[in-house]
């Protein structure tokens, strides 16, 4: 007799699935395996989900800026006014836009396209909260979404997703697993080997499989190095561990843009332990809501640049490397009442940490103060900047005296995120080299390639993972029912 659940899906439908249904294989936890995870359970689908770490949630947990989304009723201005998201992110892109044009454009009109559909789900179908709305660097348009309380918005979207799908029956996590082997006996990818801590026994995992296994910004030695020596000596974002790709090429999978590695500008100097090779990420939200760069009390750069430029902008100034250390530099980021009122939750954990201080402008100096006074007339409207900066966020410091509150953090640029990774389709299945889908195989997230280009978009990350997510589990979903195209 066919055993039969009734499970409450994310969604809050009712789907009746039975111990017959085949289990899809989800490796890795963060948002994008949540979400295919999720979405395979709301079609009444068994998921195995397997981590490495000892934790679910991966860097997906630490993003701390928002989603983006466009056009959605959350924005400011005219109701769904923003049509530029899309040109946007092929700007960002860069150059590479231009070789493979045709399967770039279409993992950027999905990634866009799906963008406010995302948004809707994870609050209309998750009850996550995304009411907050900032305008980051190399967006013309303020489309980064989180929420209005202290929880950062990776923090949330992952914490619901994880407790709703615990709640079912047809869910089961493995932590501390790391999976050693891709199985293709075929031309179809039938499960994988896995081996956890602690057991000297390898296990086979049957089942199509999608792979959401992150970059290999923490991979120092190995892929990082290999794809791009000069970085060596950058501080990363990432906690060290082992790039997954090699996993997915043996299977065939082709890849793109390996040499793509996005250098976040701004990333905390602890005062405690300066020399740490890992860095805290400084928020891309502290300068979308109005923060100011400067090295030796002088800005240098539109703050509201990309990433890149932003990054290439700092790097060309002198380093400030000691003996033994990583590679950083010595630029202070400048907020006033105004960006903390906006980001209180934010500045509020990072003063906790002791990553940031509260002080006045004269402890910055006499050139400080000259620069934030010029930076304070073009924020107020009375000048115009001299960097060309057009956005200035919530900076309401405009009569600067040296007695003026600010709050002040060294930062440096890290090793953040790595655009290439293995190149998938629209549907997201993972491609060979031949240009073909590599069947029962699936991949979203920071282990794929293409989306992105030279530089990603902040808010982009976590918008990747939930429109590719939902993705690749309506496509493994229909693999498993017979109902592929």
């Amino acid at each position: 007799m066919l055993l039969r659940h009734l499970i409450s899906t994310p969604s809050s439908r009712f789907i009746m699935a039975t111990s017959k249904d085949k289990t899809v294989i989800v490796v890795g936890s963060g948002l994008a395996g949540l979400t295919a995870a999720s979405t395979l359970v709301s079609h009444g689908i068994c998921v195995h989900l397997l981590e490495r770490a000892a934790k679910p949630g991966g860097n997906s947990m630490k993003a701390s800026s928002g989603i983006n989304g466009a056009p959605t009723k959350y924005q400011p201005g005219p109701p769904f006014s923003d049509t530029f998201f899309h040109a946007d992110t092929i700007r960002s892109a860069g150059s590479v836009f231009q070789t493979m044009k045709k399967e770039r454009e279409s993992l950027i009109s999905t990634l866009t396209n799906q963008s406010a559909e995302a948004i809707e789900w994870l609050v209309e179908e998750n009850g996550i909260d995304l009411s907050v709305v900032a305008q980051l660097g190399g967006h013309s348009f303020p489309r980064t979404h989180r929420g209005a309380g202290k929880t950062p918005p990776g923090a949330s979207m992952v914490s619901t997703l994880l407790t709703s799908l615990k709640s079912s029956p047809l869910f089961h996590l493995d932590t501390s697993c790391t999976v050693t082997k891709v199985l293709k006996p075929s031309s179809v990818v039938s499960g994988v080997e896995y081996i956890c801590t602690g057991e000297k026994t390898p296990k086979k995992a049957l089942g199509p499989v999608i792979s959401a296994t992150g970059g290999f910004g923490g991979d120092a030695n190995g892929m990082l190095a290999q794809y791009r020596p000069d970085l060596a000596g950058f501080p990363s974002t990432n906690d060290p561990r082992p790039g997954s790709q090699p996993l997915l090429t043996v299977v065939g999978a082709q890849l793109l843009d390996m040499e793509q590695i996005q250098i976040h500008p701004t990333s905390f100097i602890d005062p405690a332990n300066p020399l740490n090779p890992v860095k805290f990420l400084a928020a891309e939200l502290l300068r979308g809501e109005g923060g100011v760069l400067l090295f030796q009390g002088k800005r240098f750069v539109d703050e509201m640049q990309t990433r890149k430029v932003v990054t290439d902008a700092i790097t060309r100034l002198p380093a400030q490397t000691a003996e033994g250390g990583p590679r950083q530099w010595d630029v202070q980021l400048v907020l006033d009442e105004g960006v903390y009122e906006n980001a209180s939750s934010h500045i509020d954990f990072y003063l906790w940490k002791g990553l940031m201080r509260k002080s006045t402008i004269a402890d910055l100096g006499t050139a400080a103060f000259s620069t934030l006074r010029d930076y304070a007339a073009a924020a107020a409207g009375h000048a115009s900047d001299s960097f060309n900066r057009e956005s200035f966020g919530h900076w309401k410091l405009h009569a600067v005296k040296e007695d003026s509150v600010v709050y002040v953090s060294t930062v440096t640029p890290a090793v953040h995120f790595t655009m290439g990774g293995v190149l998938i389709s629209e549907k997201g299945e993972v491609v060979d080299e031949s240009g073909k889908p590599i069947r029962g195989l699936w991949a979203a997230g920071e282990v794929t390639g293409g989306v992105h280009g030279e530089n990603r978009l902040g808010g982009s990350s976590l918008l990747e993972c939930v429109v590719f997510g939902r993705v690749v589990g309506e496509q493994a979903a229909k693999f498993v029912k017979g109902e592929e195209e």
